[in-house]
């Protein structure tokens, strides 16, 4: 009964490493629209820009590894999308 208990001990193991992965993936994104959203606030469109690629390609990184849902990635996108258009618009 050893090998049961030694595969278990693996796999918490392995789900624990993941788990870990994961939440630095989430802080990551979720750091990134925080960036986004504090420029598009003091209305500097350049760097607003530049903080918003870059917070596109952390979300579908994200979601291409399963992390967060398609349809979440693509919520954002569209609502920080539609910030940057309104902020753009009001220049």
């Amino acid at each position: 009964m050893a090998g049961k208990r030694s595969s278990a001990e693996k796999r918490h193991r392995q789900s624990e490493e993941r788990r870990l992965r994961n939440k630095s993936v989430k802080s990551s994104v979720r750091t990134s629209i925080k960036k986004f959203v504090a420029l598009a606030r003091q209305k500097n469109v350049g760097d607003a820009e530049t903080a918003l690629r870059a917070m596109v390609k952390k979300l579908d990184t994200a979601s291409g590894k399963g992390i967060i849902k398609k349809n979440t990635a693509a919520r954002k996108k569209s609502r920080m999308q539609k910030l940057f258009n309104s902020l753009k618009a009001a220049q």
